[in-house]
């Protein structure tokens, strides 16, 4: 029987890393000259008039999920090449696979405190791959959640799997670490050769990935979750 988290299984998450942003605008309002940790406009972060008249043909489809705090892409696994990302093998049977990023100490924690949020932001620190092998829908998996489908081309596609395969540290047989079970449903932590700081949260990495497929959005601009999601807003596709 397929294990779906409940609304509840995601909100330890959610309180967590709402709990890290609020220190990054702390330690933001302490630096002063840091203009990067201001105020965003709640504008999408290209102009109308530099979107390409003519689109690319989008065939494929990254959801963004919105957590409360917290981002995770979702890509569906038919539409990943086998050995495109090695973490696919670990879920054989996943419909979809949602992946977030974010500081290792802090997202593996059972219960992180204020030094672990400090520690995260205050200098660069070991960062983590969560992995979740998703069996149905997006949408009736993550229930209550926001989520935005946004349409990849062909070619994205390949570059956002890059992304996510080097984000990945690998063994000596070209293996993703595993570090251990993931916060709910099928999911595993993996160790990520990337550093997470101040100004790379989780919600920055998710578009930079984005970014990495074609998608105009600006990561510097997506420093929490509601900057992320309005600038992707304008881009999701309608459902009918």
């Amino acid at each position: 029987m397929a294990r779906k988290p409940l609304l509840w299984a995601t909100r330890p998450l959610a309180t967590r890393v709402r709990h890290l942003v609020r220190l990054v605008f702390v330690v933001c309002g302490l630096a002063a000259g840091l203009s990067a940790c201001g105020a965003v406009p709640v504008v999408p972060a290209v102009a109308a008039s530099a979107v390409p008249a003519v689109q690319q043909p989008t065939p494929y489809s990254v959801h963004v999920v919105n957590h409360g705090g917290h981002a995770g892409l979702v890509l569906r696994a038919s539409d990943v090449p086998a050995g495109a990302w090695p973490a696919q093998a670990d879920f054989p049977d996943a419909d979809y696979l949602e992946v977030g990023w974010g500081d290792r100490a802090y997202y593996m924690a059972a219960d992180p405190g204020v030094w672990l949020g400090l520690k995260a932001i205050a200098w660069p620190t070991p960062s983590v791959l969560h992995v979740v092998g998703v069996d149905t829908a997006p949408e009736r998996f993550f229930p209550g959640a926001e989520i935005l489908e946004i349409g990849v081309a062909p070619a994205g596609l390949q570059r956002l799997l890059a992304h996510l395969r080097q984000s990945h540290e690998l063994d000596g047989a070209g293996r993703p670490i595993t570090l251990g079970p993931g916060l709910y449903g099928h999911s595993r932590f993996y160790s990520s050769r990337e550093q997470f700081h101040l100004f790379k949260t989780c919600n920055v990495w998710v578009a930079t990935a984005l970014q990495a497929a074609g998608v105009q959005i600006s990561p510097t601009l997506a420093l929490t979750t509601e900057r992320l999601m309005v600038q992707l807003r304008p881009l999701a596709k309608v459902r009918p």
